[in-house]
């Protein structure tokens, strides 16, 4: 019998509405919030998954 290393990938999503001054701040600003475990992805936010054999 053989032994394989097989990778699972999976993809989590969530859209977040913040007001800022431009599209640069808006995304500095979720990743402070991201980054402070302000917003935490879990399995709501799930979108795809990938199996590879390698």
């Amino acid at each position: 019998m053989n032994e394989f290393e097989v990778v699972i990938t999976e993809t989590l999503q969530r859209k977040v509405k913040v007001q800022a001054p431009n599209k640069i701040e808006a995304k500095i600003k979720v990743f402070d919030m991201y980054d402070n475990a302000e917003i935490v992805l879990g399995d709501d936010d799930f979108l795809d998954y990938s199996i590879e054999a390698l």
